[in-house]
């Protein structure tokens, strides 16, 4: 079962080098396409002492919103060892939400256990635009500037408050 396997990987985590973790992890997310595993690897590597290694594998696992959420979710569970992210893994989450566009934050921002609010809460990054500021303060419930939002929130927003006039807006789907 899940527990008997998560207990298995947490066993094997200490006992194989970091290197072999490292492109575990990688493999299970970009080969496999696995959710949780390549998260929970990455955790693991968190605690070994190859904090160039971590640096490495973080960004091309923890690659959207989904696994940043599974990520952070696993390290404060403690199941690793740690209950907090640490400086550190805190550093390249924050790097996660800077490297990103404002949009793309947003899209990615679904979901709960943690929530994006309850992360940029944690790791506090630091705001490259008047919009990622405005982004970051309505995703953790501040007031903001309506008019910095992007555009598709301020679209979203209309929406919900039933501000269409019967129109669509033009906004491109990607998937």
């Amino acid at each position: 079962n899940a527990d008997e396997q998560l207990e298995k990987v947490l066993e094997l985590g200490e006992k194989l080098d970091a290197e072999f973790i490292a492109k575990t992890a990688v493999f299970t997310r970009q080969e496999s396409f696995m959710k949780d595993m390549p998260a929970l690897l990455v955790a693991i590597l968190s605690t070994k002492n190859d904090k160039e290694l971590f640096e490495k594998a973080f960004p091309l696992v923890i690659d959207n919103g989904k696994m940043l959420r599974n990520f952070v979710q696993i390290m404060r569970s403690g199941v690793v060892g740690r209950k907090s992210l640490g400086s550190m893994p805190k550093r390249l989450v924050r790097e996660w939400f800077e490297n990103r566009e404002p949009e793309n934050i947003f899209k990615q921002s679904v979901g709960q256990t943690p929530s994006f609010a309850d992360i940029l809460k944690m790791v506090h990054p630091k705001p490259k635009s008047e919009t990622h500021e405005a982004l970051y303060g309505y995703l953790i419930g501040r007031e903001i500037k309506f008019e910095n939002l992007p555009e598709i929130v301020q679209i979203y927003e209309q929406f919900k408050a039933g501000k269409t006039n019967g129109k669509v807006p033009d906004v491109p789907f990607q998937m």
